[in-house]
């Protein structure tokens, strides 16, 4: 867990960066996301079975993850 809605990833190839979440902050309509607004919700982030997950069921794929920091290094999700 990072400061600002960051995540730092290391995948089990050796594959890391930053997934930044900050987006969620200004996001008018983000579902099942919007309880990640709230800091104490997304500070709950964990792995279960290889996939970043949050209470409420929120979760992110990661294989786009994956996709985007082997790309860039880092990745803003839009939401």
């Amino acid at each position: 867990m990072l400061p600002d809605y960051r995540l730092a990833v290391t995948f089990m190839d050796g594959t890391n960066g930053i997934v930044d979440f900050s987006a969620v902050l200004t996001a008018t309509e983000c579902g099942i996301f919007e309880a990640l607004k709230d800091k104490a919700c997304f500070d709950q982030a964990r792995l279960d079975l290889g996939v970043v997950t949050w209470p409420g069921g929120a979760d992110i794929d990661p294989a786009w993850m994956y996709e985007q920091i082997k790309e860039n290094k880092s990745w803003s999700v839009p939401f």
